[in-house]
């Protein structure tokens, strides 16, 4: 009986990769890493054993990680919004059958929870922020970029009801940010500014009040079953 390890697992069972940071947001620059982002499918055999397969990996390259099928669609579906904006990122790489299942997905997992969720991680973000300018005098100015544009996605998210990953003409002004050439306290009154707009987009949103848990779940269960009877796969669990 064998059992793939982490590694093999993303490079013989990826059903989607794409690539996601600044490059994906149209905020790159020299020197910008290439962050790179999927999710596997693991063989249903191996959720027969005590030890399941992992919910993600990270890795085999650097700046890579990867979700399971499973705790990818749990995450997208509680409106997560590194997983949310991994779905729509508009840097595909590689997809098959079940990948492009999964995409032609993407509206069942978008709701009006992404408004509790991106504000609050933007909330969580804040906080950081204001304890580097307590503790240094001044924020990570990268960090309050990507809280800008985390809270004006979210904001357009919620007023459009389509996830849209590039800044577009709002590019130089982050990157202005970025480089620390707005003062900090210009920075809070954006922050304040997009999070009363998030606010005010909820209450009106064309978003449903919850995913389409049922559609999403459906795809899951016939891929597992699908998986099952995969070639090299025997109904004893073995591989």
């Amino acid at each position: 009986m064998i059992t793939p390890g982490p590694e093999a697992l993303v490079r013989d069972h990826t059903v989607y990769s794409c690539v996601m940071g600044s490059r994906a947001f149209g905020l790159a620059t020299e020197g910008s890493d290439t962050d790179r982002r999927g999710v596997f499918l693991a063989p249903t055999p191996l959720f027969w054993r005590f030890e399941k397969p992992p919910t993600h990996v990270e890795g085999p390259a650097q700046e890579q990680f990867s979700w399971e099928l499973e705790r990818f669609c749990e995450l997208a579906l509680r409106a997560n919004p590194n997983v949310l904006e991994c779905l729509h990122s508009p840097l595909v790489e590689h997809v098959d059958a079940v990948g492009r299942e999964l995409l032609s997905l993407r509206g069942a997992f978008l709701s009006r929870l992404a408004h509790r969720t991106f504000v609050r991680y933007a909330l969580g973000q804040r906080g950081k922020l204001e304890a580097d300018v307590r503790l240094h005098g001044a924020p990570r100015w990268k960090h309050a970029m990507h809280l800008l544009r985390l809270l004006a996605s979210g904001r357009d998210l919620l007023r459009t009801g389509e996830l849209t990953i590039g800044v577009g003409a709002a590019r130089e002004e982050l990157l202005a940010v970025k480089r620390g050439e707005v003062s900090w306290a210009e920075v809070e009154r954006r922050m304040n500014r997009l999070a009363e707009e998030n606010d005010e987009a909820a209450r009106d949103s064309p978003l449903p009040p919850e995913p389409d848990r049922a559609r999403v779940e459906d795809f899951l269960i016939r891929t597992r079953r699908a998986s099952a009877s995969w070639p090299g796969e025997d109904s004893a669990g073995g591989l």
